[in-house]
């Protein structure tokens, strides 16, 4: 008995493999070029399209077939502007045309029906028009003012949200999108936002990708995001691993965890600490790395050298840069040292510069640095300063210093910000570092930017910490549950 194989439309002959979606990354003129698109590649980028106006044909075809080999390294989509001589010489994954270059039936005829077909579009008229005519995908704006283009109309994300039901073909935001404003693009049901200069001329291409990438968990289900804790075991439930875990689901993402030292401790202190082996540590991370999709990575205690050793080993050496909340946890509550001495020196060096953000309170910060810290001034200097020791980003809690208020210092490579709230006289403080870090990484990797990610675990932890209840006979724990529900509503309001 033979059977009839079912009817399959077919929309515009793109295979489902070749769906422009994501961060968009365009080339731009200045130097490095290669170097820095694969650093951003490694962040994320899920479609390059090479564009070179101020090249000859033979230069083109020489730089563009290295992208492309770049490209099919990170499995990145690799589309050629304008050119569709150049796209089908290369066999790129398709070329993107201008209003004025070319139609599409022609591109669709020279390079064929599997590859990809992108337009130019900066109205709904336009946009509409693309679709009908066999566009696979369109790009639309300029949505923010951008120095790349000249451009008379700015349709913003209202024009891109108004658009999104007349076309059913994916649509690429383009314009002026950086990490703090493309939330509003993708809540307006971008599939993609084209970038140049956020990424290609950031300190660190890897981390400016994968910030905007992360936008796009903005509109999934809950949980939303995934973070791996890699940080050792509190006993008494109130720090560690436990108040991780806690935070990252009470907040709405899905929690995976490493564990790399068990304690025995209560509210009062901890009693003993034992370290588990790195070679274990190893098998935990390669286990959920191989398997879960991990947005955001963000360590507590680490104990040891060699388990600093082995983690800084394990995430230099991967291929894609998941970014990485550092919380560089070194004394319990009640005093008792969480990493031992030796130990310093080689976070220093291994570990702090893969860190997405480093998040010190005072005297952890006074510990990696070997000098005191007594005012906002200096918390500024010391975040200054271990950002000069690689760190991409740094923020130095000040719950430590005195005052009225509670001041956290964030510095993002240029300029400084401050957040503040009153300070509460409690001993019910246990696991607040903990908790503000695992908060931020969850925030991460719900779609929220780093700015607005620590903004709201302030607010978070500040709760958490108003709301703690006196549990045992030392620092009790901070009040996760009450916390996130007062975090959750405010959100809903927002």
């Amino acid at each position: 008995m033979t059977t009839t194989a079912p009817f399959r439309l077919v929309v515009n002959n793109v295979s489902p493999q070749k769906t422009v979606r994501g961060v968009y990354l365009i080339t731009d003129q200045q130097d490095r070029l290669l170097e820095r698109v694969g650093q951003a590649l490694r962040g994320g980028v899920s479609t390059l399209q090479y564009r070179a106006k101020d090249k000859n044909y033979d230069e083109m075809l020489v730089e563009g077939a290295a992208l492309l080999r770049l490209c099919r390294r990170f499995g990145v989509l690799f589309v050629i502007n304008d050119n569709v001589r150049l796209a089908r010489e290369l066999d790129a994954d398709g070329v993107h045309l201008g209003q004025d270059d070319g139609s599409i039936g022609e591109a669709r005829a020279l390079l064929g029906a599997e590859k990809l077909i992108g337009r130019s579009t900066h109205n709904r008229e336009e946009a509409i028009r693309a679709e009908e005519e066999g566009a696979d995908y369109i790009g639309f704006g300029a949505i923010y003012p951008t120095n790349s283009k000249m451009v008379s109309h700015i349709p913003g994300h209202v024009g891109l949200e108004a658009l999104r039901g007349a076309v059913k073909i994916p649509v690429v935001a383009i314009g002026g999108l950086t990490a703090t404003n493309a939330g509003r693009v993708v809540d307006a049901g971008a599939t993609g936002i084209a970038v140049i200069s956020s990424v290609l001329s950031a300190a660190r291409p890897d981390c400016a990708a994968a910030e905007l990438v992360l936008l796009f968990n903005r509109t999934g289900p809950f949980p939303r995001g995934a973070v791996l804790t890699v940080a050792g075991s509190d006993s008494g439930g109130g720090a560690g691993i436990q108040a991780d875990i806690k935070t990252i689901t009470l907040l709405g993402s899905y929690a995976a965890s490493v564990i790399t030292a068990l304690t025995a401790q209560n509210t009062q202190g901890v009693a003993s600490i034992h370290g588990l082996p790195p070679s274990f540590i190893a098998d935990q991370l390669k286990a959920v790395l191989n398997d879960i999709p991990i947005d955001v990575i963000k360590t507590g205690m680490l104990h040891t050298p060699a388990i600093i050793s082995e983690l800084a080993d394990r995430l230099a050496e991967r291929a894609f840069f998941i970014p990485a909340v550092i919380d560089p946890v070194m004394l319990a509550k009640g005093g008792t040292s969480l990493l031992e001495h030796d130990a310093v020196q080689l976070f220093i060096d291994h570990l702090l510069p893969l860190a997405y953000l480093l998040t010190p309170n005072v005297p952890e910060a006074e510990r990696l640095l070997g000098r005191t810290i007594k005012s906002e001034h200096d918390m500024e200097e010391a975040a200054k300063e271990l950002h000069d020791l690689g760190a991409a980003h740094v923020l130095v809690k000040g719950g430590h210093l005195p005052g009225r208020l509670s001041t956290d210092i964030y510095f993002d490579g240029k300029t400084c910000h401050r957040f503040s709230s009153e300070r509460i006289f409690t001993l019910n403080t246990h696991g607040t570092g903990c908790s503000y870090a695992s908060a931020i990484a969850a925030l991460l990797a719900q779609g929220e930017p780093l700015l607005k990610a620590i903004e709201l675990a302030k607010q978070f932890i500040s709760s958490a910490i108003r709301n703690a209840r006196s549990l045992g006979k030392g620092h009790s724990p901070v009040n996760h549950q009450l916390a996130a529900r007062e975090l959750s509503h405010l959100r809903h309001l927002n």
